[in-house]
């Protein structure tokens, strides 16, 4: 994948597998080889000398990669070293398994051991998507490590799919409707193909790129490269989506202990556990209006899709109503914050999924006044 001008692009091997990471390149006197291969503590001296910025690590969503962060990056002051790494699984990254059953740790020791490597006793951290599950996990198991906390359209703290409620109980005692099963089988498929095609298909990634991670019309600028990251992902049972178990519920199937959809099931994922950290660093949630993906009625639950009669025999909202992801969310940062912690709430209109590419100023702008 080609990066943009003022984009650096290497590799950082960490024991847990080898990152591929962007950061914004440094003119000679703090500077940084194009394309370079490090490993350990090494990587900390080619990101540049002690005292060169303030380390902000940005996590992408699922079927993605770090290129979506790029023009954020460049838009970062020089007080700050932006951070952009593959998280396994996708973009560049080393293909390393995923264990479900983890939830999202496979990730989140990942970039743990990887701003070991690099020299980060503590830096901010901005997700996106599974990226704010993963952020919010980093939080959990390192609260003196993160200085601040921005969320952009995170899964829900419960995860996503198969719970409903604010407080995220499952819909049946196996998380039916969960994880990997909801997938129709064509996408995985037409991703593995790395079909680039425009077509009648939904479900053709140029089609799912432009539907879902934006708001209708918006067209990036870059919809190669970002088709491109999102046709990096590594598709199998231990990696997107991953495999699933036949239930006797509704609608069929419950989340097997691999790949990348069952980790963010809630059946091994949940991240309402902020509430207790201390301390509490600020935090930042960030979503357009008109998010598709994460919302109280989204187009990608298997509760929406079966009142809307596109899956059959839904046994109705007392039983499986859709997962109010928003509401979720809202009522874990409320208790954070009636906990101690300072949340800010910030909802761009006319937006979809992706907020720092359909509203790249504002969202830079909001960013900074945070991790300031």
């Amino acid at each position: 994948m080609g990066v943009l001008e003022g984009i650096e692009s290497k590799y950082i091997d960490v024991p847990r597998l080898r990152f591929h990471v962007l950061t914004r390149a440094v003119r000679e006197g703090g500077t940084v080889r194009e394309g370079g291969t490090v490993g350990g503590r090494a990587a900390a001296r080619l990101c540049g000398p002690a005292g060169a910025g303030e380390p902000v690590m940005f996590l992408h969503g699922n079927a993605s990669s770090s290129t979506f962060w790029e023009e954020v990056i460049l838009a970062l002051p020089p007080r700050y070293l932006p951070i952009a790494p593959d998280m396994r699984g996708y973009g560049l990254s080393e293909v390393k398994p995923i264990d479900a059953t983890r939830g999202v740790r496979d990730w989140s020791d990942d970039i743990d051991e990887l701003a070991s490597a690099m020299g980060f006793d503590r830096f901010h951290v901005v997700g996106w998507s599974l990226g704010g599950g993963v952020a919010m996990q980093c939080l959990i198991d390192h609260p003196d490590q993160v200085m601040s906390l921005t969320l952009v359209a995170p899964v829900s703290p419960y995860g996503f799919s198969g719970v409903r409620g604010c407080d995220g109980q499952p819909c049946f005692p196996d998380y039916a409707g969960s994880g990997a099963g909801g997938v129709t089988p064509d996408f995985p498929r037409l991703v593995k193909e790395k079909a680039r095609e425009g077509g009648d298909n939904p479900m053709l990634p140029r089609n799912v790129l432009n539907m879902s991670y934006w708001k209708p019309p918006f067209r990036a600028a870059r919809e190669e490269d970002f088709l491109t990251s999102l046709l990096s992902t590594a598709i199998g049972e231990w990696n997107y989506p991953g495999d699933f178990t036949p239930s006797p519920n509704w609608p069929g199937f419950a989340p097997g202990p691999k790949g990348a959809l069952n980790a963010f099931s809630s059946k091994y994922f949940r991240t309402d556990g902020i509430v207790d950290v201390w301390p509490k660093p600020p935090i930042l949630w960030v979503r357009g209006a008109d998010d598709q993906i994460v919302s109280d009625t989204s187009f990608w639950d298997i509760g929406t899709l079966g009142r809307i009669g596109l899956v059959p025999g839904w046994p109705g909202d007392d039983v499986f109503p859709p997962q109010p992801m928003i509401g979720q969310t809202r009522a874990v940062l409320d208790e954070y914050r009636r906990r101690g912690g300072e949340c800010r709430e910030i909802v761009f209109a006319d937006c979809g999924h992706s907020p720092h590419v359909e509203k790249r100023e504002e969202f830079v702008e909001a960013l900074l006044a945070h991790i300031g």
